[in-house]
């Protein structure tokens, strides 16, 4: 067939124009899918059939535009028309007329994308509150011995736990109403409009010797009215059935439907021990805190040691060994014993956990997590899909899918999901936090400002978030003026917070190229260490590099070989481990030892790119940029840092305009290229 013949038959037949229609309304459906499926919780295979689905019936549509054609009388085989008369004038304008169509409606879909579906990402849209919908506020603690207010925040937690046990209701998480602390003037129908909920419940623990009282009441949260309210004076040790009764008679009351799986969950007690249960509510306060705390390395020991205790009292103590496990975990996680020995120790308590109860959703959650901090995503995802119906009002199941996502590049997965876990947890700063960071990884500094702004409209005073947001201006427009200001206004009012601030001064100290001020904020960070995420530097780095910056060869020296002693050791114990081999090649580069250091470098990249790790690869990357710059490798440290640009979390204005680690490369046009592409528009 003459292919001139041939290309004109195509178009005679619209085979050109149902590709494209059938193209466009298949991007169409896919959008569809991807949006709409997460909101119904239908499992990611879905979406990925949907893609299968269509892309197979591509070239099935082709075929059927060549065989056969659209009249006035209906479908008809091409041969038994005649295309000169009917394909350009009426099926063809019909096609057409569908595409214009489908394409109004794509291009009003992307418009949304752009311009609404981010600003939903900002701001909460107030939608109808749940009548199912429940919040337990904390209980007041009216014992004579104060030490027992964990005894009180615990019984509230577990009603509030059995509540969230039950899919017919929304349940808010405990971090959000904490902040309700009992003793402080409650506006209960403003507490309700926070919260989003329907219901609220109040109450109070009494415990003396062997015996307990606990009072409870049920509040419309929206006329102030008293729906139910009852007195239970028993043995201490029937605090759990009592637990379990006020959950069943508060479901009751709002005319939820409990599910025999989820009574029998209700009523399972945690444990028969309330010494061991005094310990597990003292350890969960402490390590639930230690991501936002100053001694964070310190919560977690502690955490530690008093659930080892209540596991010695009773070893069937199921979330115990959840929670223990959480301890390790986070101690690896956050880089305070980033070991092989600290991960046994977690799976070992996780063990111990399923082997007390496979099917426990709280077991899974916890593995979830464990794997989460391997890199495992696919198996935290698993096993996330596992609790999904068991824990239907938990925010941490959205919260770690969240987390995955953006540790996977998925970014608008994962702000859907953190915003799913913020409506059960609204008040929850650290997802905000963590929203925030997400907006700052993707250089939309406008979007993080207003996710730090509700942080602040939380806890106005919360120093953590003031520090974020002016660190937001140094990062956006290399302002380095607010974050100066609120260093010097806080150790001015705080003189002995010189310790708590020195990472932040360290970062001032940098961007300002202030090495007096960096040498004094690391003699206050004494043995601690400092950094990005998992890109840890020590006390001896510190030394070395304002040493280097102020142009004292002999103390950089000195402090880089010290360094590099302490991060050899910590390679060492964990060979593959691409943030602290990073560090050792830029150390290396400091020493200039080029070969060690490149080695190092490339082997960091190789073993966490951001496919692996969105967060650390991209710092990885950065950094060997810098030990390209730092060992003479110009073309090499520029086509590094052209790459980084083009990713999330590797770069930012105020970083290439400030920094000194970017000196050897300042006056190239391309390295200046960069960062004018980087700089606020």
């Amino acid at each position: 067939m003459d292919p001139k013949n041939f290309f004109g038959e195509l178009k005679k037949r619209n085979v050109y124009k149902v590709a494209l229609a059938y193209a466009v309304v298949a991007w169409l459906l896919i959008q569809v899918a991807t949006q709409v499926f997460p909101f119904f919780e239908i499992p990611n295979w879905a979406v990925r059939l949907v893609v299968l689905l269509l892309v197979t019936g591509f070239p099935i549509a082709l075929v059927l535009a060549w065989a056969f054609e659209l009249t006035p009388e209906g479908i008809k085989r091409t041969e038994d028309v005649d295309l000169s008369q009917l394909a350009t004038r009426r099926s063809g304008r019909k096609l057409d007329f569908l595409i214009i169509a489908v394409l109004l409606v794509v291009i009003g879909v992307f418009a949304y994308q752009r311009f609404g579906a981010n600003q939903k990402a900002l701001v909460t849209v107030p939608t109808a509150v749940p009548e199912k919908s429940i919040a337990v506020l904390p209980f007041e603690n009216r014992s004579e011995d104060k030490v027992n207010a964990f005894f009180a925040d615990g019984v509230q937690d577990e009603i509030l736990t059995d509540l969230a046990k039950i899919a017919d209701l929304k349940v808010i998480s405990r971090t959000s109403v904490m902040q309700y602390k009992s003793g402080i003037a409650r506006n209960l129908r403003e507490v309700g409009r926070q919260l989003g909920v329907s219901h609220l419940v109040e109450g109070s623990v009494q415990r003396s010797v062997n015996r307990v009282r606990v009072n409870a009441q049920l509040i419309d949260a929206r006329t102030d009215a008293h729906l139910w309210a009852q007195t239970y004076d028993r043995d201490l040790s029937d605090v759990f059935a009592i637990q379990s009764e006020i959950a069943k008679t508060i479901a009751d009351q709002l005319q939820a439907k409990i599910l025999p799986r989820e009574k029998v969950a209700i009523e399972k007690q945690p444990t028969k021990d309330v010494t061991a249960y005094d310990l597990y509510v003292r350890a969960a306060e402490v390590i639930d805190a230690a991501p936002n705390s100053e001694n964070g390395k310190e919560n977690c020991l502690q955490g530690v040691s008093l659930l080892e205790q209540a596991i010695v009292r009773d070893p069937a103590f199921l979330a115990a060994y959840c929670k223990l496990a959480q301890a390790h975990d986070q101690l690896y996680l956050l880089g305070f014993d980033h070991t092989p020995a600290r991960l046994v120790l977690a799976e070992q308590a996780i063990n111990a956990a399923l082997r007390l109860q496979p099917d426990a959703a709280e077991g899974h959650l916890a593995l979830a997590h464990h794997l989460y901090g391997k890199l495992d995503y696919d198996g935290a995802r698993r096993e996330i899909e596992i609790v999904r119906s068991t824990l239907p009002n938990d925010a941490r199941r959205f919260e770690l899918s969240g987390y995955i996502d953006r540790r996977q590049g998925r970014w608008q997965e994962s702000t859907g999901n953190l915003e799913r876990a913020l409506e059960l947890d609204p008040n929850n700063t650290f997802i905000l936090q963590q929203i925030s960071l997400s907006y700052d990884l993707l250089r939309e500094y406008a979007r993080e400002a207003a996710a730090l702004e509700r942080v602040l409209a939380i806890k106005p005073n919360d120093l953590d978030t003031r520090v974020n947001r002016a660190q937001l201006e140094v990062f956006w427009k290399a302002d380095t003026r607010p974050l100066h200001e609120l260093i010097k206004s806080f150790m001015q009012q705080n003189p002995a917070s010189g310790a708590r601030l020195a990472p932040v001064r360290i970062f001032l100290a940098t961007a300002e190229r202030d090495p007096g001020a960096g040498q004094r904020a690391v003699a206050d960070l004494s043995e601690n260490t400092y950094g990005p995420d998992a890109i840890r530097y020590t006390h001896a780095f510190g030394e070395g590099f304002f040493a280097w910056m102020k142009g004292d060869t002999v103390t950089a020296q000195a402090g880089f070989t010290k360094a590099r002693a302490e991060q050899q050791q910590i390679v060492n114990a964990q060979p593959d481990y691409g943030p602290a081999l990073c560090v050792l090649g830029l150390i290396d580069a400091g020493l200039d030892r080029k070969d060690d250091a490149l080695r190092e470098g490339r082997r960091a990249a190789d073993v966490m790119p951001p496919s692996k790790d969105s967060i650390n690869g991209a710092h990885i990357m950065r950094l060997l940029a810098v030990i390209y710059a730092w060992v003479g490798e110009k073309d090499l440290a520029i086509d590094q840092l052209q790459r980084t640009a083009q990713i999330p979390g590797g770069l930012n204005y105020g970083h290439l305009r400030l920094w000194p680690h970017w000196d050897p490369l300042r006056g190239d046009p391309r390295f200046e290229k960069i960062v004018a592409s980087l700089a606020p528009k």
